[in-house]
């Protein structure tokens, strides 16, 4: 019992440590700079705009690039086929390389002489930021999905092709429901990774700005005192969001 007693005691402590790591800053940042200048701050149209670019690129991108990404987890989860445990391994790759690294990836094959991107204009602009979103955020919503279509019977989807049901039929009106709880949690993941995502945007697309690249101009310009507000508005902001998707998909399932 006494053994018990100090390991309950030994968890409780090291997870409030790690609590008091995540919480400390943030809470130090909202309460100690936000209200103190909101009023210059609410004035200031470039950090709006920045923050209803980053916003609206995020969640367009990861509507679009769900398209692709559903199948291919689906994909991944019910089919044997040669080179799979490569290609998830390869899916994985933007999440563990350095971010600026892979802007210059994603430059290599989308800058203006480019044969991909034939003429289109991709630097410095708002596509290049949904691409570099997309890069680095894209396997959160494979991976997730990929996980909820793994944990679904065969077995079920079997019986409903031996009943006639097509394979689109199956997918739809079987699997992708059954899966619904992980697809909507990867794609909150993935529309919160590509919003907060600095690196790979501001090789390949530093203008117009996204709130990140605002607060590291900003940051170099006026120094830290200058952009405490502004960071502690973009944390509210995206935790706000984030709150709000994080109700919505509840309710959804």
């Amino acid at each position: 019992m006494k053994n018990k007693s100090l390991f309950n005691w030994i968890v409780m402590i090291l997870s409030a440590i790690v609590l008091l790591f995540i919480i400390a800053p943030l809470f130090k940042l909202l309460i100690g700079s936000i209200w103190t200048s909101w009023q210059p701050l609410s004035n200031d149209i470039e950090v709006w705009d920045s923050i209803r670019r980053t916003l609206i690129v995020a969640f367009i991108t990861t509507l679009i690039f769900s398209v692709g990404a559903i199948p291919l987890a689906y994909l991944l989860a019910k089919r044997e086929f040669i080179f799979k445990k490569l290609i998830i391994s390869i899916i994985d790759i933007p999440l563990v390389i350095p971010h600026s690294a892979a802007g210059i990836a994603l430059l290599t094959i989308w800058s203006e002489n480019s044969f991909i991107s034939h003429g289109i204009q991709i630097v410095d602009n708002w596509l290049g930021i949904s691409l570099a979103m997309a890069f680095v955020s894209l396997p959160l919503l494979i991976q997730s999905a990929r996980e909820g279509f793994s944990q679904i019977s065969e077995n079920i989807e079997k019986s409903a092709l031996s009943l006639g049901a097509s394979p689109t039929k199956v997918f739809l009106r079987i699997s992708l429901p059954l899966a619904w709880k992980h697809i909507v949690t990867g794609f909150i993941m993935m529309f919160a990774r590509g919003m907060s995502e600095f690196g790979a945007v501001v090789v390949i697309a530093y203008y117009p700005m996204t709130s990140s690249v605002l607060l590291f101009e900003r940051m170099n310009q006026f120094g830290l005192s200058y952009v405490q507000p502004i960071a502690a508005v973009i944390v509210l902001i995206s935790l706000i969001v984030f709150i709000i998707l994080r109700i919505l998909a509840h309710k959804i399932k």
